[in-house]
């Protein structure tokens, strides 16, 4: 039934939005535990029902989002046989933090911090330092990378306390300045194939009496990206990636538990006018904005000075229905990039002065500054449970 004129929007309330679960169910949480279990000094475990092992792999299949696994049981048989051990035999998912994107989950991963911490806060963000946007998952434009995000990796904390310490990806990740960032301490073994990845996890997770082995597979996400997590492209990865996960699993070495998770989930974005708001060709959506970063449904917005009170009006009366949309203080406070105690001073400018988070599935595109992106069908990067859930599935010997 269509609204009637005289009525006003029904705003989407900032409390509803699904927050998470940081402290005791995120991403960030998983490797501390696992440290804490090795009595890796300044750890503590944070997720409860994960039971200590010598030997332990965590294999990050990205883009394989809870739900998504869920809804596809016969494309991958031995993953679904797993999820009713999931979260230390809950069957419970974990959730990945705000935004729910790549470079900042792998960043919770590897540093366990939360985003407010280690200051990874969506695909780009603005460089308080020269005032431009920084993609920071391909690193660009080039800052340091120490600077940029100065805590310590688990994995060079646990390499440092005597644990057998490895990465196996891409040979191409080797050197990039978020795997240094987010992933580096030990050795890192660069693998061309997912079967030759699997296969060097299980023989690193041998190679120590005590081990912290991470590898990674990442054509699950590219393939939901190009062709929707409704395609037979993407159907193919998922079982592909089911065998990979299968693989590894019958390798394991005595001592050992193999955690099966991911960084995002994913929804698919009709590709139609309402479902793709193009900030580009929308002069509301423009007004007072400096600059425009994060996603499709995860932007963060930078007003030029002394506007930010007009874009976020703009912004929540033209968007609020479909999105949460909050200034940044709001964003803070409510928990969004973590405990509200818990932001490092330096990532407070980072945060755009208004923050959009797709509910509906819709997302705000821009397709002049960003042709590739706005041509996306599979995105993520909001608070929905389709893209904030993730796998933590179990296998033990």
């Amino acid at each position: 039934m269509a609204q009637p004129a005289w009525e006003e929007p029904a705003i989407l309330p900032l409390g509803s939005a699904p927050l998470p679960q940081y402290g005791h169910g995120s991403l960030a949480d998983l490797l501390p535990t696992l440290a804490a279990g090795w009595a890796v000094p300044g750890y503590r475990a944070a997720l409860s029902g994960l039971a200590p092992a010598d030997r332990a792999c965590v294999f990050l299949i990205d883009g394989l989002g809870w739900e998504q696994l869920r809804a596809h049981p016969a494309e991958a048989p031995f993953l679904t046989s797993l999820i009713a051990g999931s979260r230390g035999g809950s069957g419970q998912p974990l959730t990945s933090g705000f935004p729910s994107t790549t470079a900042t989950s792998l960043a919770s991963v590897g540093t366990g911090t939360v985003p407010g911490q280690h200051g990874l806060l969506g695909y780009t963000v603005r460089n308080p330092a020269t005032g431009d946007l920084m993609n920071q998952l391909r690193w660009q434009p080039w800052t340091s990378p120490g600077a940029w995000q100065p805590y310590e990796t688990v994995f060079r904390a646990a390499d440092a306390a005597g644990v057998h310490t490895a990465q196996v990806s891409a040979p191409h990740f080797r050197e990039t300045p978020l795997t240094q960032v987010a992933l580096s301490g030990g050795t890192f073994h660069g693998r061309l194939t997912g079967e030759d990845r699997m296969d060097r996890a299980a023989l690193e997770l041998a190679a120590g009496d005590r081990s912290l082995v991470y590898t990674y597979y990442s054509e699950v996400d590219a393939s939901g990206h190009r062709y929707g997590v409704d395609s037979d492209a993407w159907r193919g990865q998922l079982m592909h990636v089911d065998r990979l996960a299968q693989r590894l699993a019958e390798q394991l070495p005595p001592r050992s538990v193999l955690y099966v998770t991911a960084d995002h989930g994913m929804v698919d974005i009709p590709q139609d006018e309402p479902s793709r708001i193009d900030f580009d060709e929308d002069w509301e959506l423009g007004a007072g904005v400096a600059l425009l970063g994060g996603e499709g449904r995860a932007r963060h917005v930078y007003a030029v000075p002394g506007a930010a009170a007009d874009v976020l009006t703009v912004w929540r009366e033209v968007l609020g229905e479909q999105f949460w949309v909050a200034s940044r203080e709001e964003a803070v406070e409510a928990g969004w990039f973590g405990p509200p105690g818990a932001l490092d001073t330096r990532v407070l400018p980072r945060i755009g002065d208004v923050l959009a988070a797709a509910h509906d599935r819709v997302a705000v595109v821009a397709t002049r500054r960003e042709p590739r992106e706005s041509e996306l069908i599979g995105m993520h990067g909001s608070l929905t449970p389709e893209e904030q859930l993730v796998p933590l599935l179990e296998v033990r010997t």
